[in-house]
C-alpha cells in the first residue's frame, strides 16, 4: 500500500489531538494499522508505550498517522500479543525481533521459551559459541567463494573440520594430503560440546544459505593414503552462482 510522505511534527495541536483520543493509526514503513492508546501503553516500562506516554515523540504522516520508520511487516504479532496475550505460530523469529526492538519484555521472554527459540537460542547458538571463531570462518569461506566467482559458474571451498584434541595432532599430515592451495583452507574446531562433526556442517550450511547463497556440501577425499581417512577432516563447500 503506497502512503503519503511524512511530515514532521509542526502542528503540535494535531499530534496532541490524537494522542487524546482513544484510537491511534500507525504507519510502519507503510503498513497502516489501526489500535488502541491503551494496547500500544500495556506494557509501561517498554519502547513502544514510551512512543505514545507524554508529549508526542513521532512523526505523523500526510494523512496524520504516527509514523515510525520500520518494517511493519510483522508488527500485528506485537498487536495480537499486546491484545490477547496470544503468541505467533509463524514467523516467530521475525516477531521476535520486532520484540526486542519495542522493548516488550513479556513477548520477547515467551517467544524464548517457544520450540523454535528455544531450539536456536539455547541448543544451536550455544554450542556454536563453543566453536572458535566460528563467525569469523563464515566470513572467510563466503570472501573466498567470491574471489573464485570470476567468469565460473561455481566456487569451491575446502573445510577442514577438527572435531577434538587428537584431529588437531594429525591436522599437518591430513593438510598435506590437499592437492590445493593450503591458504585457502578453512578449519573450524576443535569444541567441547556434544553435537558431531555432522551438526557443524549442517550448522555451516544453514547459516551460509541464510545469507542468500545457494551452496552444497560433500565430503572431499584425496589420492594419499594415511592411517586416518582424510575425509574425516575434509569436505568441499560448492557456492553456485547462476
Amino acid at each position: 500500500m503506497s502512503l503519503p510522505d511524512c511530515k514532521s511534527l509542526g502542528k503540535q495541536s494535531n499530534a496532541i489531538f490524537h494522542l487524546n483520543s482513544p484510537i491511534v493509526q500507525l504507519n510502519i514503513g507503510g503498513h497502516v494499522y489501526c489500535t488502541s492508546l491503551s494496547t500500544l501503553r500495556k506494557c509501561p516500562n517498554s519502547k513502544l508505550a514510551d512512543m505514545f506516554t507524554g508529549q508526542p515523540k513521532l512523526q505523523t504522516d500526510a494523512g496524520g498517522r504516527f509514523f515510525i520508520d520500520r518494517d511493519g511487516t510483522h508488527f500485528q504479532g506485537i498487536l495480537d500479543f499486546l491484545r490477547t496475550q496470544r503468541l505467533p505460530t509463524e514467523h516467530v523469529q521475525e516477531v521476535y525481533r520486532e520484540a526486542l526492538f519495542y522493548d516488550v519484555k513479556p513477548l520477547v521472554k515467551q517467544l524464548e521459551e517457544t520450540p523454535q527459540l528455544f531450539g536456536e537460542m539455547v541448543g544451536r547458538q550455544q554450542f556454536l559459541a563453543r566453536v572458535p571463531n566460528y563467525r569469523e570462518n563464515l566470513e572467510v569461506i563466503i570472501r573466498i567463494a567470491r574471489a573464485e566467482a570470476i567468469a565460473s559458474r561455481t566456487s569451491s571451498i575446502i573445510v577442514c573440520i577438527l572435531r577434538t584434541e587428537e584431529d588437531v595432532n594429525r591436522y599437518t599430515d591430513a593438510i598435506n594430503s590437499l592437492d590445493t592451495d593450503k591458504e585457502s583452507v578453512v578449519s573450524f574446531g576443535p569444541w567441547k560440546a556434544l553435537p558431531t562433526v555432522g551438526d557443524l556442517l549442517d550448522c555451516i550450511k544453514m547459516d551460509i544459505e541464510a545469507k542468500g547463497y545457494k551452496i552444497t556440501l560433500q565430503p572431499h577425499s584425496t589420492e594419499k593414503v594415511f592411517s586416518f581417512k582424510s575425509y574425516d577432516f575434509f569436505y568441499r563447500l560448492i557456492f553456485t552462482w547462476w
